[in-house]
């Protein structure tokens, strides 16, 4: 059984708490923040902790924090036997611990929704042979999809996903805002959404690209502008406009 201290209390460490509970042969013996309000979700589950000179002895310590804080916070426990591990997708593997790793879950979290954490690529570096192959075990008791995945692959990787998952979600939000402005719900458009994203489960991207930009549809491109009241919105849609046409050389 493989002994697991998360530090932690957001998204990430809430959903890696979630996920390595449910594992057979993986115990979460603490979670640490260092706001007790932060911790109370976790209060009738596992013991706490807001000393991080308090942390129990345990064979990984994640590093569930944002980026800023992780190599100040893998600087105060260097000396832990475990590996040290963080899950940010940008951080370099760190320096300062003897047994250091990489832990990355490549998915997004939310604290109100539930995933099916088998079906997560878990993306894995660390500093030895022997520290990769218990993260290999641990990752394996939690999904199938593990890789061993550079530190520029990963950043690589980071980055797609700003594009694929955040950028996307917010042009969800102002597709939404577009339709309350005429009393529309944005449920109508759910279905295009589920089949855009059915789509590139089996082809590329570039090769199922529909729409006016596509196409090079000039009357509707330049109806959708007049359309557009934000300033903001405006740029939107003539940035990803031209890009569309430079990708598909229609310009």
């Amino acid at each position: 059984m493989y002994s697991i201290v998360i530090l932690g209390s957001g998204n990430v460490a809430t959903h890696m708490f979630q996920a390595l509970q449910s594992s057979k042969t993986c115990s979460v013996i603490q979670v640490y923040n260092h706001k007790r309000s932060s911790l109370l979700k976790f209060e009738n589950s596992v013991p706490l902790t807001t000393d991080i000179s308090a942390l129990k002895p345990a064979d990984l310590y994640l590093i569930c924090l944002k980026d800023d804080v992780i190599e100040s916070t893998a600087e105060q426990i260097k000396t832990k036997a475990g590996i040290i591990a963080h899950t940010s997708g940008n951080q370099g593997l760190l320096t300062s611990p003897k047994n250091s790793g990489v832990f990355y879950p490549l998915q997004t979290f939310s604290k109100t929704s539930e995933l099916d954490y088998s079906t997560i690529p878990f993306c894995l570096e660390a500093n030895s042979e022997e520290n990769l192959s218990l993260l290999k075990s641990i990752a394996l008791s939690i999904s199938q999809h593990q890789y061993e995945i550079s530190t520029t692959q990963r950043q690589t990787l980071h980055l797609a996903a700003v594009f694929v998952c955040n950028f996307t979600n917010h042009l969800y939000a102002i597709g939404e805002d577009i339709c309350l402005q005429d009393d529309i719900p944005f449920d109508i458009l759910k279905a295009l959404i589920k089949e855009t994203s059915d789509k590139v489960q089996s082809q590329s991207p570039s090769e199922v690209q529909t729409g006016p930009a596509v196409r090079n549809d000039e009357k509707t491109i330049t109806n959708h502008l007049k359309q557009l009241n934000s300033k903001d919105y405006k740029a939107i849609y003539n940035l990803m406009t031209t890009s569309i046409l430079k990708k598909h050389d229609k310009l």
